[in-house]
């Protein structure tokens, strides 16, 4: 059976800011005021160039995600090696690990 054409919805690529608009506040997308990002957001594939800036789609105060440490949304940074060269993990998460004999 054949359905009745239904009108396509315009596809927006993830992580764009092709629907934000640029305000006197700054750049308004989903109704939060984006703010532009900071030195140690540079070389983040999530980065994205709108109305003449460099804005990150996946949180709005990139200043305050890096405040206390490393962003967690950053590509371009790895996880942090303590001295004995083991990765740093998370204790609740490492006993459940030996909880299942991983």
């Amino acid at each position: 059976m054949n359905k009745p054409n239904a009108k396509k919805a315009k596809k927006v690529q993830k992580g764009s800011l092709a629907e934000a608009k640029m305000t006197e506040a700054g750049l308004e997308y989903k109704g939060m005021i984006m703010e532009p990002v900071v030195e140690k957001c540079e070389g983040c594939d999530r980065m994205v160039e709108a109305e003449g800036g460099s804005y990150c789609p996946s949180y709005a105060q990139p200043a305050k995600k890096w405040a206390s440490g490393v962003c967690n949304f950053a590509t371009h940074v790895r996880a942090t090696v303590d001295k004995e060269g083991k990765v740093k993990i998370n204790p609740l998460k490492a006993s459940k690990r030996a909880a299942r004999g991983r």
